[in-house]
């Protein structure tokens, strides 16, 4: 599989590529390859929960999707230390994370590139996270996310007022809530261009790497997927990351200063600078 995929040349393309119609919804590779990582993730989800239960015996797989889950969870538990509120936002953040490496995983299988169809040689399956669309319908969720918690927690006019003040009694904060809320948008705009430039990139290092390599791309490659493997985890790791402190800024603000000590300034001060 390997070699065949080293010989098949370059396809390098930065959308993702339409296959079929389905009741006039077009079906791009993508599409395909993350209704498989849909499909395989909420099987492992599904084994993990009934080890949870006792009604399964652990294996590898399962004891290290446990092990992860804690992990992520003290994590959240870290960020927003209100154990009400770290139970409400850690289901997102954690699912997020689970998704993301999850897709982008089985994007560097060999399947990936060597099989395709139509007289083009479009490839049959696509990284579902190196679609522009998919990372940005995933940044949206981020932001939709962090706004309702904070709805939730200030209420509707708590929350408007971190962007929008009157100029006239405070001009300074004005100008700062105005900053805040373009700020949003870069957030919107950094997450998805992330995520999506780090999966794109290292679709192309594997198509080079086995196209330059040729016969000896069975070797030549598996460095790179260990590789690959290790930067999936990180970005996975880095969008769970970000998607809690987004959230969490919107818990730490409020009108009379109670809650600002219960989140860390340096986290804040962390998502800031990420975007």
């Amino acid at each position: 599989m390997i070699n065949l995929f080293a010989s098949t040349g370059p396809h390098i393309s930065v959308k993702a590529e339409q296959l079929f119609t389905l009741a006039g919804v077009p079906i791009t590779n993508s599409h395909l390859l993350g209704a498989l990582g849909v499909i395989v993730l909420a099987w492992l989800l599904f084994r993990t929960r009934a080890v949870a239960l006792g009604r399964r015996a652990p294996n590898f797989a399962t004891r290290l999707t446990m092990w992860t889950f804690e992990g992520l969870y003290g994590t959240v538990r870290q960020v927003i230390p209100d154990e009400k509120w770290a139970k409400k936002v850690a289901p997102v953040a954690i699912t997020i994370f689970f998704f993301v490496i999850s897709q982008y995983w089985m994007g560097i299988l060999p399947i990936v590139g060597p099989i395709t169809v139509g007289e083009h040689g479009t490839p049959l399956f696509r990284p579902f996270v190196a679609d522009l669309n998919m990372t940005f319908a995933l940044a949206i969720v981020t932001i939709v996310a962090a706004q309702i918690y904070a709805f939730k927690y200030m209420g509707f006019k708590g929350n408007m007022g971190r962007y929008f003040m009157n100029p006239l009694k405070d001009p300074i904060m004005a100008f700062v809530g105005l900053l805040e809320l373009i700020a949003e948008f870069s957030r919107l705009l950094g997450l998805s261009f992330r995520l999506f430039g780090n999966v794109l990139a290292g679709e192309v290092l594997l198509i080079m790497i086995a196209y330059l390599s040729q016969f000896v791309s069975p070797l030549a490659l598996q460095p790179f997927y260990l590789f690959e493997l290790f930067i999936g985890g990180i970005q996975a790791y880095i969008f769970f990351m970000l998607t809690t402190v987004f959230i969490s800024l919107g818990l730490s603000h409020h009108g009379d200063e109670t809650h600002d000590d219960a989140h860390s300034p340096a986290l804040t001060k962390t998502a800031e600078n990420e975007t």
